[in-house]
């Protein structure tokens, strides 16, 4: 039988993942084992309970208990072993997160070991690299794009924010649960992709970029498509060391598009 606690304080050990450490301090909890996240809103945390992740404790606000968090609640009383579980009034979940929780839940779980770049790639045919890309804005709408249009697995470099931050967990609508990702070993360059097989397609606007829409490219039986940061783009070692370098056709001399939505246009343009 679930048990939920109403708390009018977040000053105890139990609750202080939640406000007292932040998302660098709780990925970092158990080094060298897995650390910790926070996940938001009921469909985000279902997906996470879905995809194998264990939950710590869930914070949840009071009127979302007869609410949209009902379902969750029961799916938390059907486990073998009792989750705790905290209510609180909106305006303790607020001074939390620093805005109204339009969901009201938080859920602390634990994060799982990654998987290798080699057992994520091994069946995929469309795969998705980002390169310091550090907005986790952006982050969480490339892959909710990602797992949206068809999109096998994400690679991410050393250099991108973390994709269980909760912001991006957020954006991405709980998609980063639903897609195959891991971060890529540091300093790996474009031949461990070329090595399995992949043809490797930079974005980029370069005077001899070619069309997204290429049909050399598109009908290549695995592509790896590159995006780099807002601004600065892809390193120039990546783009000239890849096997294609591609643009998106544009009017009206607009010269670029934020890269999540690019990655949306491209995403679509290699999978069909």
């Amino acid at each position: 039988m679930i048990h939920i606690r109403n708390t009018d304080s977040l000053d105890t050990a139990e609750l202080s993942i939640y406000n007292e450490q932040s998302e660098v301090q709780l990925y970092r909890i158990n080094e060298p084992e897995p650390g910790i996240f926070i996940a938001e809103s009921p469909k985000v945390i279902e997906r996470a309970l879905n995809a194998g992740y264990e939950p710590i404790s869930l914070l949840i606000e009071n009127s979302q208990i007869k609410g949209e968090a009902a379902e969750l609640l029961a799916k938390f009383d059907s486990f073998p072993e009792e989750v705790p579980v905290f209510s609180a009034d909106d305006n303790l979940l607020t001074s939390i997160t620093g805005f109204h929780l339009t969901r009201g839940v938080l859920c602390a779980m634990k994060r799982k070991p990654l998987p290798s770049v080699s057992d994520i790639c091994a069946n995929a045919k469309r795969i998705a690299v980002l390169e310091n890309v550090t907005n986790p804005t952006n982050v969480g709408a490339i892959v909710r794009s990602a797992a949206a249009l068809s999109i096998d697995a994400v690679l991410f470099s050393h250099g991108c924010t973390d994709p269980l931050y909760r912001r991006a967990i957020r954006v991405s609508m709980g998609n980063i649960f639903q897609i195959s990702w891991t971060f890529l070993p540091k300093n790996s360059g474009t031949d461990l992709l070329k090595d399995m097989g992949f043809s490797t397609v930079a974005m980029a606007l370069r005077d001899d970029s070619r069309s997204i829409d290429d049909p050399e490219i598109s009908s290549s039986d695995k592509i790896a498509i590159y995006l780099g940061a807002e601004g600065d783009g892809l390193l120039a070692e990546t783009i000239d060391s890849c096997d294609f370098c591609v643009k998106i056709p544009m009017s009206h001399d607009v010269d670029s598009l934020n890269v999540a939505a690019a990655s949306a246009v491209a995403f679509y343009a290699i999978s069909h």
